[in-house]
């Protein structure tokens, strides 16, 4: 009708709008909901330009609400998914943008919604205005690793926002700092005070921006990360070497890393948690992706074995060898995925079948994939069954490959110079995400992938 709101961007929202859209949506604001509006134009203009939206983004926004910061991003971008837990404002949206294709709106809790359907649509980034009440959770949800977003930008009280960029030995450094900073750089922004919503919150809020980090730390286990620091902060004044595990001795953790005997956790720097994870790793991979000095056997076109030579050469001079994939499928028919180390010599920090490697020479294909699951993946008890042959090409990297396939359930364990995360994904979601982003993947599993999906 007109005038209506529905009819009109709400780019340049102010409180009377606000009020207006949330009556024609039938919503009250809920404290208890953490429903606060930003209703101020230009700072819904500045947080927009912090996410540094191109033309090829797609950008996830958890709690649009009424659209002031959606509206900032239409014809800015490639897609735009909005998250809204309210099924009135939900539906709301949907009606606003129904007429505008780059616009999906989803009516779900953002802590509990399963984001893998996100990956196909990268880049990404990810925007929020998340509700007091349970931003710690959406975090969880969106940000933890694996995530596939390149940026994003977050507002939320700002007591939250300052142990998110916390230092060690100040009082808000803690476990949230660490599990932030240990995937993200931390910048924050700038406060927003209450008069910018409707309704006015009583305290303060504030944005930060977050870059996923690259090699800035050493690769390191992130779940062993994340039950020492839980252990370290337990008791925040007892002393960190009498909460973590009786082995290796802290005396000789702390020796090593020049730390005092009585240090506390939230002593500690970021980088020497890093460095007090690896300590307690016991995995003898975790520093070795790979040795150039490992014996392949070299091969013809007919797989027979004609000679012997290093990993180094074999790669170098572009021989023909021997390797497995191994595809783990769960009980729903989800795949496991593997993200490769930075450290790979082939193929670094793209997505990969869940298990794969060389035959080492002598061995067979059958052993060779034995031993791989169990090595990398740490896949055991399950016996795996051949699936397809593929002949040498560049794709595979002059391999010939023996695809097999297991049936498991378990929880992957990993070495992580060899595999920075693990990921179970539908098969449907597989396919989108390779339609759009085929250099997300290393090239061998691609092959693999048409193969068992019997494609060309």
């Amino acid at each position: 009708m007109p005038g209506s709101l529905g009819n009109v961007w709400l780019g340049g929202v102010t409180g009377s709008e606000i009020r207006e859209a949330l009556e024609e949506a039938g919503v009250r604001p809920n404290r208890q909901l953490g429903q606060n509006f930003l209703c101020d134009p230009n700072v819904a203009r500045w947080i927009t330009d912090q996410l540094m939206p191109q033309a090829g983004d797609a950008v996830v926004e958890v709690g649009p609400g009424t659209g002031a910061l959606s509206s900032m991003l239409i014809g800015r971008v490639r897609r735009l998914i909005l998250i809204e837990f309210d099924s009135r404002l939900a539906a709301w949206l949907k009606e606003r943008f129904k007429d505008e294709p780059s616009v999906e709106v989803h009516h779900a809790d953002a802590a509990r919604i399963d984001p893998r359907f996100l990956w196909k649509h990268r880049p990404l980034k990810f925007l929020g205005n998340l509700p007091y009440s349970s931003g710690g959770a959406i975090m969880r949800n969106f940000l933890n690793r694996p995530h596939p977003f390149e940026r994003a930008v977050i507002m939320l009280q700002k007591e939250v926002i300052d142990r998110l960029g916390a230092g060690p030995g100040t009082k808000d450094y803690g476990v949230l700092t660490l599990r932030i900073q240990s995937g993200w750089k931390v910048r924050p922004m700038k406060t927003v005070p209450p008069e910018a919503f409707h309704p006015q919150p009583r305290i303060d809020s504030s944005v930060a921006v977050l870059e996923p980090l690259s090699d800035e730390l050493p690769l390191f286990d992130a779940k062993r990360f994340d039950e020492l620091i839980r252990r370290g902060f337990s008791q925040r004044r007892k002393q960190l070497g009498k909460q973590l595990p009786e082995a290796p001795a802290w005396r000789e953790v702390a020796e090593k890393l020049g730390l005092s005997l009585q240090a506390r956790g939230e002593e500690l720097t970021l980088e020497q948690w890093v460095e007090v994870t690896r300590m307690y790793d016991p995995h003898p991979l975790k520093d070795v992706p790979q040795k150039g000095e490992e014996l392949f056997d070299v091969v013809d076109a007919e797989d027979q074995v004609t000679g012997t030579a290093t990993r180094a050469e074999v790669h170098e001079k572009g021989m023909l060898h021997r390797a497995v994939h191994i595809f783990a499928i769960n009980r729903r028919g989800d795949l496991l995925l593997q993200k490769r180390s930075r450290l790979k010599d082939a193929h670094p920090g793209v997505w990969d079948s869940s298990v794969s490697g060389h035959l080492d020479a002598g061995e067979d294909y059958l052993d060779a994939a034995r031993r791989e699951m169990g090595e990398e993946m740490g896949i055991e008890g399950v016996e795996p069954e051949e699936v397809a042959k593929l002949s040498p090409s560049e794709a595979t990297g002059w391999e010939h490959v023996r695809l097999y396939m297991v049936r498991w359930d378990g929880t992957p364990s990993f070495p992580c110079s060899e595999v920075e995360s693990a990921l179970w994904m539908p098969a449907a979601e597989i396919d989108a995400w390779i339609e759009r982003c085929p250099q997300d993947f290393a090239t061998g599993f691609l092959e693999c992938w048409k193969a068992a999906r019997g494609r060309d």
